[in-house]
């Protein structure tokens, strides 16, 4: 029997376990949207003349980051939008996903700048992946990902790069640092207010919303985005606690959201116990560093 919405007599398209209301199109994209707004503005003011970055795959995720910032920001004349794609160098993978990414980029009228493992590290992901190292694929990629967006982001005038991590991915993020006791990379999680000579500010539009509703959203609204899964995913450390985190969801809804937001509550803590280091430039390639040579370049010379 179909659903009528909790808001008025349409039929439902969704049911939000966590709050048990059901959703027409239209409440469901208000509902949505009102939330990354809201988020948005908890995570630090953005003034004028500020140049946003939009770090894009072509995935879900990234697709809908791209158009709600350009929504919400787009609007602001000392405003400007970017986007860049990071190229792994994934072969049946990433080319597809850049395509998608790049119409979206001229639907909207957003310039888009990609960056290739291979120019900037000298190896593709399949390249380091012939390797076989102990340390596994999703080690060197999240890496050198960073590495490449910092690097890209400055080169292109950056003020905030925006990513799209969903309510999914800060969950697991934050138990998996919990779980390693890792509390000093917990106390660096992005969102940033606070910035750090040489790195550019993470924002997170969707980190309130649930990755299935990422989904829906972009179906709604009529989308393009690569629904293909990285190959080397499957032997991801990230995985178990994806599993976990969705165990515990399925058992309880709005176990995602209490993992935020106790993670929130206490967040200002860990920065007052954890301040954020002094960096030094990297003797290899000036990035900034905590140590005398950045983990990018130790990972480079590991794979050379």
């Amino acid at each position: 029997m179909t659903k009528t919405c909790s808001k008025c007599s349409k039929s439902a398209v969704t049911f939000i376990r966590y709050n048990g209301t059901h959703l027409c199109r239209d409440h469901f994209i208000r509902y949505f949207e009102k939330r990354v707004k809201k988020d948005i503005k908890k995570q630090g003011r953005t003034g004028d003349n500020c140049k946003i970055g939009i770090a894009i795959s072509g995935g879900k995720d990234s697709m809908v980051a791209l158009h709600v910032t350009n929504d919400i920001f787009s609007k602001r004349e000392k405003i400007d939008i970017i986007a860049i794609t990071v190229n792994e160098g994934i072969k049946g993978y990433r080319d597809e996903s850049i395509n998608i990414a790049s119409e979206n980029c001229k639907k909207l009228g957003i310039e888009h700048y990609i960056v290739s493992f291979k120019d900037m590290v000298g190896k593709t992901m399949d390249e380091i992946a012939s390797k076989h190292d102990e340390l596994g694929e999703c080690s060197y990629c999240g890496v050198f990902r960073r590495l490449c967006l910092n690097k890209k982001s400055k080169e292109l005038g950056v003020d905030k790069l925006v990513t799209g991590h969903n309510l999914d991915d800060m969950a697991q993020s934050i138990l998996m640092n919990f779980v390693n006791g890792d509390v000093k990379k917990l106390a660096r999680l992005g969102p940033h207010k606070k910035i750090q000579p040489g790195l550019i500010p993470r924002m997170f539009p969707l980190r309130v919303i649930p990755e299935k509703e990422v989904a829906l959203y972009a179906i709604l609204k009529n989308m393009e985005y690569h629904d293909g899964e990285c190959p080397y995913s499957i032997r991801a450390y990230r995985g178990v606690f994806r599993d976990i985190v969705d165990d515990l969801e399925y058992r309880n809804p709005g176990t995602r959201h209490s993992i935020l937001n106790s993670y929130d509550s206490i967040r200002e803590m860990l920065l007052d116990k954890f301040p954020p280091v002094g960096l030094n430039s990297c003797r290899e390639c000036g990035e900034p560093t905590s140590q005398d040579i950045c983990k990018a370049c130790i990972f480079k010379d590991r794979i050379s």
